[in-house]
């Protein structure tokens, strides 16, 4: 060790502390999500509602068991996620207008951080909501039936596909410059696809072209893997790829939630720094 090396400070040295700066950036955006508390409950008003009443009343007016409960609060699921990826980059516009945005761009940190501390703080949010989404549907008397194998497929599922939809969300913040612009255009991302994707009835209900249309979903193959991670039901699965392995439509849906999280990521990551720059 040279003598320069002895007398460098460990606070200058850039590997003393290589998430520091990450860390700043999600503490920050923790305090600005706990100061709005909306963001944490208006997601979960919508998917408790579904879990809670709409699904037992449509098995009541439908007739079916007490499995139609389950596959519907798994279902919800698929709105909880986008729903509360997108209100967490409704705040990016937020910041960029009036927030610090602009002062952090001026800071001495990969512009891509700002992405992934915000990234962080949404996952962690949605977590958190997940678990009272299922506790609250447990409570109700719905039934699941993990596996330990099966709970890593619900969290892989769960977690890539959120990640997907927060770099949608972020690609939308980067190239919308107003609020109700961003607002006008989420129901086509966070809502629509939510109808086709098989979370109140199987995709093979829907007519033929849209059945086609739904396989190509990250959705479709994020709900599958989430009803066969908790409920142990591969139909949704089979419904995608019609193959009789459950193990091999898993990992398939799997590559594809998995390609459309590391695709959006990069692509947000990339359209945000270019776009700070102007």
């Amino acid at each position: 060790m040279s003598t320069f090396d002895i007398a460098l400070p460990a606070r200058t040295r850039p590997s003393a502390r290589p998430f520091g700066p990450l860390m700043t950036l999600v503490g920050r955006r923790f305090q600005l999500t706990a100061r709005t508390p909306r963001e944490l409950v208006v997601p979960l008003l919508t998917p408790i509602m579904f879990a809670l009443v709409i699904a037992p009343a449509l098995r009541a007016a439908l007739h079916t068991n007490a499995a139609y409960e389950s596959f519907v609060a798994i279902g919800t699921i698929g709105l909880l996620i986008p729903l509360n990826m997108m209100f967490s980059g409704l705040g990016v516009i937020v910041d960029r207008a009036s927030g610090a945005q602009r002062e952090l761009l001026t800071a001495p940190i990969s512009r891509g951080l700002l992405v992934v501390g915000n990234l962080l703080v949404a996952l962690a949010t949605t977590a958190l909501q997940l678990t009272v989404l299922i506790a609250v549907a447990r409570a109700r008397g719905i039934h699941f039936g993990p596996t330990v194998a099966g709970v890593g497929w619900f969290v892989g599922a769960a977690v890539l596909f959120a990640i997907g939809m927060y770099g949608m969300a972020e690609l939308l913040a980067s190239r919308v410059p107003r609020q109700e612009e961003y607002i006008a255009r989420l129901p086509a991302i966070a809502i629509l696809p939510w109808f086709l994707a098989g979370a109140l009835f199987p995709i093979t209900a829907l007519p033929g072209f849209l059945t086609w249309l739904a396989k190509f979903l990250p959705l479709s193959h994020g709900l599958a893997l989430m009803r066969y991670g908790l409920l142990q039901d591969s139909s949704g699965l089979h419904n995608i790829w019609g193959m009789t392995s459950p193990g091999q439509m898993a990992l398939l849906s799997l590559a594809v939630v998995a390609v459309f999280a590391v695709a959006l990521a990069a692509i947000s990551i990339r359209v945000f720094t270019r776009s700070a720059v102007r």
